[in-house]
């Protein structure tokens, strides 16, 4: 039996989200095209016949500007620290010299595989030029080439991951996906619909607490916070008339039942705290 923890490392929108999502089979990190969507550290797990892998979705790699970043970049560091293996992910299509920099900053002291993503959009001589760039790397153990959004390359990427994990008992029992709960995922599914649905800075400045979850007979009746930044900002999240918001809870709550195979009733308040980034008081009551 193999079984430890692969932590997933790279720049903002390298895909990560989206490869762990893949290899899983399910989603549990949310994605969306824009950077820094990803703001907690994401365990899951993964079991098979003879292995379990518990893989880490991490923040992307920024310098920090805000005490939210500071706790974004301390779960890096945490995920460095519990690491069997690591898969350091490249967006195929830019500059390798970047990811290199990156990479070689992790100082890493186990194996790790660089995984080149998003293959579907280059060519065979750019494949091949970023293969060649990356083999033979002194952190480099392995080099993956896939495509996570179109599931291609996965299962060698997988086999090689196995390959490297140390022998030992499973870490969990039973069939669950992760050991975060419920109402972590319902937040973020809330969260990554702000990303889809406004512009410029809402979604850097938007957290969402849930503060009820609670499962009734037919249904379960979901309560959750917005917390934005300033005051600006809350007419443009309800938008004209609140036609905004009901398109944000319709959304979202069509995704919960999804996600939890249950009607949902959905209620959301929008609330202001200036510079909640900054407040170590408020991070901590957010989640961070």
């Amino acid at each position: 039996m193999k079984s430890g923890f692969v932590n997933i490392f790279g720049k903002p929108n390298a895909g990560k989200s989206t490869l762990l999502n893949a290899l899983m089979g399910e989603k549990l990190a949310i994605v969306s095209p824009k950077v820094q969507t990803t703001r907690h550290r994401i365990k899951a797990i993964l079991t098979g016949a003879d292995y379990q892998v518990i893989f880490s979705d991490t923040p992307g790699i920024i310098e920090p500007r805000y005490r939210l970043h500071e706790k974004m970049m301390a779960a890096v560091k945490n995920s460095l620290e519990d690491a069997d293996v690591a898969l350091l992910v490249a967006d195929i299509r830019e500059d390798p010299a970047e990811a290199d920099s990156t990479f070689s900053a992790l100082n890493l002291r186990v194996p790790a595989i660089v995984v080149l993503n998003k293959a579907d959009a280059v060519d065979a001589q750019a494949t091949g030029s970023a293969l060649d760039f990356f083999t033979g790397k002194n952190y480099a153990t392995h080099v993956a080439v896939v495509s996570a959004l179109r599931n291609t390359g996965l299962e060698a990427l997988l086999a090689s991951v196995v390959e490297l994990l140390p022998e030992g008992s499973p870490f969990y029992e039973g069939d669950d996906l992760s050991d975060l709960p419920v109402k972590f995922f319902v937040g973020e599914i809330i969260r990554e619909k702000i990303f889809h649905l406004y512009q410029d800075e809402i979604p850097y400045h938007a957290a969402v607490v849930v503060q009820e979850y609670r499962e009734k007979e037919t249904l379960t009746k979901i309560a959750a916070d917005i917390i934005l930044q300033r005051d600006t900002q809350k007419g443009i999240v309800l938008g004209e008339g609140g036609r905004k918001i009901r398109e944000l809870g319709t959304r979202s709550r069509q995704e919960i039942e999804a996600f939890i195979g249950r009607k949902v009733f959905l209620e959301l308040f929008v609330k202001v705290r200036p510079k909640w980034r900054d407040s170590d008081l408020q991070l901590k009551e957010y989640g961070y």
